[in-house]
């Protein structure tokens, strides 16, 4: 297997780490990065051994493929000039800023055939992983996305800084279309919503609650899915799962720990709690890893481009919303 040649374009405070954690995969092969602060462009790149490009155009006709970690407003600019130089692209969650500007980058993408990525961590988070060997049919979830005020990120609705995050993770476990939604929003402290619920139903009956706030005293990334005989936990801050399941037998052996019991006789059922392996990884290091696997062996991307594009369609929905009841 060959490495992939790969770029850093932007290395604030998430750039950074990209740049650091590509330059520690055997794979990659990091071939510098472009920021316009040029001083932080040196910075990291004397951090990781690598070097700092002056001009975009410049890093894109040197590297098979980019990272894409620039302000939210840029990721159409950067996507298309990235894919006019025929690179691949990893591209920061949301896709863009728009729908329309989604459809424009997959759309020329395709013409290209290049991959394009979209940075959806927690898919990669150990408590999400944990799970993903269930059979995932959940028809009721709660998830609650809870941080305290950082004004990094602020330039845009909670809905599109945390609450997307949990957008993706459902729309995939649930993997139907999207037949209701309800959502509210207040803008608290910033000029957007600083704090949303919504209420999504699903043509498989499932229906998922979803609360993000960034204005909360503590923080916290969890989510619980209601499903038959099953309900699953995860944390994704403290990355970590539970599940407890109902035998239908209950002379059924099982796997797990008997934590209870319901119903009487012959009708009884054992409760049966198991603790899932959480595999001990670096979220944003093993999805860099992964789309360099997807570019190098011809693979379909973890989080593509059509996927990173119904989240930001459903969030925008939402946003639409709360501006219209």
């Amino acid at each position: 297997m060959d490495k992939l040649k790969l770029g850093v374009v932007g290395v604030g405070h998430l750039g950074k780490f990209h740049a650091r954690l590509a330059a520690e995969i055997e794979i990659i092969d990091l071939v510098g990065v472009y920021d316009i602060n040029q001083d932080q462009a040196a910075k990291v790149c004397a951090d990781c051994n690598s070097t700092p490009f002056a001009e975009l155009d410049e890093l894109l006709s040197r590297v098979d493929a980019v990272s894409i970690v620039v302000p939210t407003s840029e990721h159409f600019k950067v996507a298309m000039a990235a894919l006019e130089q025929d690179c691949h692209i990893f591209i920061e969650k949301p896709i863009a800023t728009s729908v329309q500007e989604a459809d424009l980058i997959i759309a020329r993408a395709r013409e290209k055939n290049r991959k394009i990525q979209v940075g959806h961590i927690e898919r990669f988070n150990p408590a999400m992983l944990a799970v993903k060997n269930y059979n995932l049919a959940p028809m009721f979830i709660e998830a609650h996305r809870l941080s305290q005020f950082n004004p990094r990120g602020c330039d845009v609705s909670v809905v599109l800084d945390l609450m997307i995050h949990d957008l993706d993770l459902i729309l995939y476990m649930v993997n139907s279309p999207v037949t209701h939604i309800d959502a509210c929003g207040v803008a608290v402290v910033s000029d957007t919503e600083d704090i949303a619920n919504v209420r999504l139903k699903f043509a498989t009956g499932c229906v998922a609650n979803l609360t993000s706030s960034r204005i909360s005293l503590r923080s916290m990334r969890r989510m619980r899915l209601f499903q038959k005989n099953q309900y699953i936990a995860m944390d994704f801050m403290e990355k970590k799962s539970d599940v407890f399941m109902l035998n239908q037998d209950q002379g059924q052996e099982s796997d797990g720990m008997v934590v209870s019991q319901i119903g009487v006789g012959e009708k009884a059922r054992n409760i049966v709690y198991q603790k899932p392996q959480v595999p001990e990884v670096n979220s944003l290091k093993m999805e860099l890893e992964e789309f360099a696997k997807a570019v190098l062996l011809d693979l379909a991307p973890e989080v593509p481009g059509e996927q990173g594009r119904q989240a930001l369609e459903v969030a925008n929905t939402i946003l639409d919303k709360i501006a219209r009841p």
